[in-house]
């Protein structure tokens, strides 16, 4: 998964490929047409409403990879401003997933890329990288 260039007309059309749902279960449930469907799976953005809707019909969070991204991606922040004052929810940016570290594990393992470009590239503490390392190394281990 590419984190980096999210096309999420593709990944919904990929995840209805995959789930077998029906073209007019989809028509029914988002009351559009074949067409409007087409236009979607092409499309590299979409209103959230629109997402939510595809990520209920489809029991998959598309919301998740664009904070993926954001784990990955955007510069970490040092401070939250006026954290105290805001009545919008605040969120840690440093909660990694599962599939999120096996993702960087599995660039490491092969040699894709070498522990300080992970550090670099994505921006994970070192400790954190090495925590993963062995925790999960011990963890295969043992199975």
């Amino acid at each position: 998964m590419n984190f980096k260039d999210i096309h999420i007309g593709n990944l919904i059309e990929q995840k209805v490929s995959e789930s077998g749902i029906e073209t007019i279960r989809i028509e029914n449930f988002l009351k559009i047409d074949e067409e409007e469907i087409a236009k979607m799976y092409a499309a590299k953005s979409m209103d959230a409403e629109v997402l939510l809707k595809w990520s209920k019909l489809l029991e998959y969070d598309f919301f998740r990879i664009y904070s993926q991204h954001l784990i990955l991606y955007s510069p970490s922040s040092r401070k939250v401003r006026n954290a105290d004052k805001s009545e919008v929810p605040i969120f840690r940016k440093s909660i990694y997933t599962k599939e999120m570290i096996d993702f960087i594990l599995e660039l490491v393992a092969s040699g894709k890329k070498t522990k300080i470009q992970i550090i670099e590239e994505y921006r994970i503490p070192k400790t954190t990288l090495y925590k993963w390392i062995i925790k999960y190394k011990s963890h295969e281990e043992t199975h």
